[in-house]
């Protein structure tokens, strides 16, 4: 894969003042500019809610690409991957594999997917968990809903329930990601956290657990309930909707 240099110091010109417009790009046909100018203006005046999925994208594109025309990309990359969602947190190694993307749309992408992760982000940290579960669900369905891979998550809260950390704890393939009781409870002594909430994801889409998912998450209510850490649920997020064991009655 071809990789581009971002920031470079730039070389000396090789071409006098005078030649420079030979070589200047040219600016984007009328009908390119006064589409980019018109779905701006509706973004700006009803926001994200009054344009369609791949006309949002089409604006993530403008900046990536900008003399040509995206739509049909946007398009694509819909139909690729499935959703919006999908698009913005697709593997990079599968953005590069759509033809027509490149290394500077991965990055218009992936600051995307970034800035809407921090902002579900925000919304959680440093609140009440009861109080704030609807956001705490959307915080996790935005990190972990479309991911090609399990990941497993551990939040810590203090003694008021107040989420203080959110770690990765481990990655794994399409069906499987290693996790160690021992190891949770040793990160939850560090942060001197008083409970936890496990949230992993199904690649599958299907939040129903597994054999394994049930027995890995008995053995860490034992093991933390030794040293009276108390753990209030473990999420399993899919596609469209997520289990919550304490609510099946599996804690």
């Amino acid at each position: 894969m071809k990789q581009t240099s971002f920031f470079a110091e730039a070389p000396s010109p090789i071409i006098a003042p005078d030649d420079v417009s030979a070589v200047t790009p040219k600016t984007p046909p009328s009908y390119i500019r006064d589409h980019r100018a018109r779905l701006r203006e509706r973004f700006l005046s009803g926001g994200a809610e009054a344009l369609p999925d791949y006309e949002l994208l089409e604006l993530v594109l403008f900046r990536a690409i900008p003399r040509q025309d995206v739509k049909p990309l946007a398009r694509q990359l819909l139909e690729e991957f499935g959703d919006y969602n999908a698009v913005l947190t697709a593997a990079p190694s599968r953005l590069l594999a759509v033809p027509g993307v490149g290394q500077a749309v991965v990055t218009e992408l992936k600051i995307v997917e970034a800035a809407a992760a921090r902002l579900a982000r925000a919304r959680v940290r440093n609140q009440h968990v009861v109080s704030s579960w609807e956001a705490l669900l959307d915080y996790c369905h935005t990190v972990m809903a479309h991911r090609d891979t399990e990941q497993f998550h551990i939040l810590f809260l203090n003694r008021k329930n107040v989420l203080i950390m959110d770690e990765a704890q481990a990655r794994g393939t399409v069906d499987h990601v290693p996790v160690y009781p021992r190891e949770v409870i040793k990160r939850a002594l560090e942060l001197n956290a008083s409970a936890l909430i496990l949230v992993h994801n199904h690649p599958s889409g299907d939040p129903t657990p597994s054999e394994a998912d049930i027995r890995v998450t008995r053995e860490i209510e034992v093991a933390a309930q030794t040293l009276g850490i108390a753990l209030h649920d473990h999420l399993i997020i899919g596609r469209c909707c997520e289990l919550s064991f304490r609510s099946e009655g599996l804690l």
